[in-house]
């Protein structure tokens, strides 16, 4: 039997629908955003609030940090690529076990480098010690870093690491080797939510349960898979792969342990789940401004049915980084800034309709009106955006 056409028409509506971006499918339920989203990228802290407001029904800044550090149903943890993610518990765990903990062999080697430079007889003894000496500190509560090497002097000492070599304070490198084991967490930031420096946890005291579960490596990259095709599927092997920075013979295991199964795409072979084969019918018109590196645009890989070349240019950075983004019914037509003065500035580049147009200018005056008098910087800024900020 021939496999199933799904064209990037199709793969649009199911962008909108599954990503809660069309306004009837949006919701105030954060975790369940962070969900269908599979998790929210928190390498700019910014992207985890902004991507969560684009898909409220009435968007309040209250209600992520309540699911961040209250209620404390959602998580950071460094997982998929090295990248610093939100996602809710049962994700997280997911990404751990099939993701994070080959990323801590790396950290946990490049720490006992630095240590023996630094002229430690027994690196990971010291890893051990240092362990449960922070973990004892953290029994007091959440604390910075800056207050762990006050606590801790022993810990404190200085080490090179890098490619390039820099020079840090070990513990600093400790409390990122035990984030990427899974015993500490990054909890309530120094500052306001636009702030990227985090009190640590004790993981145990955090959560309601451990991160790091034992669990399988090729079952929970058959669970991470599932979740991203529920998500963004129909994709490719090379949009999965890349996604999840797995190896390609991890990735093909992964999608035969789901059942995957194969479709055509203007791209070539693209994939889906077993009983997501049906047609998706395409929403009512919709308009969004999303931030840098929010899921949706970092969801694939290859993105030519959402993206053209030309837009690319101007919205991706030479690393592959998203800038922030204006998409009109699943396509991303330009970028966006907040200038000094709070006004958004939007850049359009490609044609858009005048109606589509004034839709974009009040989706930019309610986001201007929800940050109020807060500021932010963009971590990985769109290349248009140094022209955008002029005016302001």
């Amino acid at each position: 039997m021939p496999a199933r056409r799904i064209d990037a028409a199709e793969r649009r509506a199911r962008l909108a629908v599954r990503h809660r971006l069309a306004a009837s499918h949006r919701t105030d339920d954060v975790v369940a955003i962070a969900d269908d989203l599979v998790a929210l990228h928190s390498s700019d802290p910014v992207t985890v609030y902004l991507s969560v407001l684009a898909r409220m029904q009435d968007p309040q800044l209250a209600a992520v940090e309540k699911a961040l550090y209250d209620d404390r149903t959602l998580v950071r943890h460094h997982a998929m690529r090295r990248t610093l993610w939100v996602g809710g518990h049962d994700t997280v765990r997911l990404a751990h076990a099939a993701a994070t903990v080959d990323l801590h062999r790396v950290q946990h080697r490049n720490l006992c480098t630095g240590l023996s430079g630094a002229g430690i007889a027994d690196p990971d003894a010291w890893i051990a010690a240092g362990r449960t000496a922070v973990l004892a500190a953290l029994a007091d509560g959440p604390t910075t870093a800056r207050d762990l090497g006050k606590r801790l002097p022993e810990l404190a000492i200085p080490i090179t690491v890098g490619r390039v070599p820099t020079t840090a304070a070990a513990h600093t490198r400790l409390l990122l080797v035990l984030g990427f084991a899974g015993d500490v967490v990054r909890a309530r930031p120094t500052g306001t939510w636009i702030n990227g420096q985090y009190r640590w946890a004790a993981t145990e005291r955090w959560l309601p349960g451990a991160i790091d579960t034992g669990l399988d490596k090729r079952a929970a990259a058959a669970g991470l898979a599932r979740r991203w095709l529920r998500a963004f599927g129909p994709g490719t092997r090379t949009d999965l792969q890349w996604w999840a920075g797995w190896t390609a013979a991890t990735t093909t295991r992964a999608l035969a342990d789901v059942d995957a199964v194969e479709v055509d795409l203007e791209q070539g072979t693209g994939f889906v789940l077993p009983d997501d084969l049906g047609p998706v019918a395409p929403p009512e018109p919709w308009v969004a401004l999303l931030p840098g590196l929010d899921p949706t645009t970092m969801g694939w890989k290859e993105r030519s049915w959402y993206l053209d070349p030309e837009v690319a240019a101007a919205v991706f950075d030479r690393n592959g980084n998203g800038g922030p983004t204006v998409w009109v019914d699943g396509a991303i037509v330009g970028t966006w800034v907040q200038r000094r003065d709070g006004t958004i500035a939007v850049q359009l580049v490609t044609a858009v309709a005048d109606d589509r147009r004034a839709e974009i200018d009040e989706a930019a005056r309610r986001l201007r009106e929800l940050l109020g008098d807060v500021r932010f910087t963009v971590r990985f800024p769109a290349p248009a955006q140094a022209a955008l900020l002029g005016g302001g």
